[in-house]
């Protein structure tokens, strides 16, 4: 299976890079991105050795593209990323296990301060690599099967999540779906079981917009005993797929064929897509009481009103050391941030994991904190 991805992988990527060779001979189309980072990218020696990385499973599809893409153009770099989720990738990094994280939530500033024993100077920071919609996605005869979605206000789904809400034809359900027959169908909650940025920005929607429904506080674990967890993305979806009336909430990535539902903005119930997530990110703004240098966080506008647009979204992130002890894992990390931030590798992540590109208002601020990995 994995090998299966990789192959399709090299080959999209290989049209990628086709594609690119012609456009350079003639006006270039519209980006959301500056070519400025692919062109670094071409200027970078060839990077050697084998390097590893883990965290966030919802990262997994982007970052096989990515390595296919990477090692395209660096043969002789032998990369691993293993999908633990961001808390333990996170964890792994920071004993120097690893030339990088994959995390869907910024670093919290206590890790901030532990990198210092980690990375030769200074302290590790984050940069966006892709913006991605979290589906809450559900399997419910008569309707996923028949394509349909169910249409939900924040207070509906904190209140499922919560236990509060327990049948699919509950009141506060069918209020909102007139033009569907819900059934008298118990709803099974499946959450994540390990430590998730997945989790954390998903429950951060409901703080955001339904505070009175969801009053735990803010975390990468699950906070209370509804339902039944499973691990990582690929666990959810799994999990969800195998019985009736099962709810629970994935990278829009890995949803597949199930059913995902409409979440109200403003008066209207928009549909998941890379494109509506997106609309919220250039409604957001940068976080700036983070500490730490380098630091690219994005504070999600989840009671953004744009129109088209998807509120529940995760910005992940890539966090790494601006020096390393070792030069090779220095040369690696500003190479592959570089290539994965690049026009090239944010199309190579759309086309493997259905993510939005980075908005362009990012890449000169993206582009500077690369630069600030010192490889030598």
């Amino acid at each position: 299976m994995q090998k299966n991805i990789l192959i399709r992988s090299i080959a999209a990527l290989s049209g990628i890079v086709m594609l690119a060779s012609v456009a350079a001979c003639g006006d270039n189309t519209a980006s959301t991105t500056d070519s400025s980072s692919t062109d670094s990218a071409s200027k970078t020696a060839p990077i050697s050795g084998n390097f590893q990385g883990a965290g966030a499973s919802s990262q997994q599809s982007a970052v096989e593209a990515w390595i296919a893409g990477f090692q395209g153009a660096n043969p002789d770099a032998k990369i691993a990323y293993n999908p633990s989720g961001s808390g333990a990738g996170v964890q792994t990094f920071l004993t120097g296990a690893t030339a990088w994280a994959g995390s869907d939530k910024a670093l919290a500033d206590d890790k901030v301060e532990q990198s210092k024993s980690v990375c030769a100077d200074g302290t590790a920071f984050d940069v966006p690599v892709y913006v991605s919609p979290i589906a809450v996605i559900f399997n419910l005869k008569g309707v996923s099967d028949a394509g349909k979605h169910i249409n939900m206000d924040a207070d509906t789904i904190a209140k499922i999540f919560d236990g509060k809400i327990t049948k699919w034809n509950d009141p506060a359900i069918a209020d909102q779906n007139k033009d569907l027959t819900l059934p008298d169908t118990a709803i099974t909650v499946v959450h994540r079981s390990d430590k998730s940025g997945t989790t954390q920005n998903f429950v951060s929607y409901f703080k955001d917009q339904a505070p009175d429904s969801w009053t735990y506080d803010l975390s990468e674990n699950w906070p209370n005993e509804v339902g039944q967890g499973a691990k990582g993305t690929s666990g959810v979806v799994s999990t969800v797929k195998q019985a009736d009336g099962t709810i629970g909430y994935a990278d829009f990535s890995q949803v597949g064929d199930l059913g995902t539902v409409a979440v109200k903005v403003g008066d209207s119930y928009n549909e998941i897509s890379a494109e509506a997530g997106s609309k919220v990110i250039e409604d957001s703004k940068q976080d700036d009481t983070v500490k730490g240098d380098n630091r690219i966080v994005i504070k999600i506008n989840h009671a953004t009103e744009a129109k088209g647009a998807y509120p529940i979204v995760l910005v992940s992130y890539d966090i790494v050391c601006p020096a390393y002890k070792d030069t090779k894992q220095a040369e690696f990390a500003k190479a592959w941030l570089t290539y994965v931030t690049s026009d090239e590798g944010q199309k190579a992540a759309q086309d493997a994991a259905g993510t939005a590109p980075l908005p362009s208002s990012l890449k000169s601020e993206i582009t500077k904190s690369i630069e600030a990995i010192k490889t030598k």
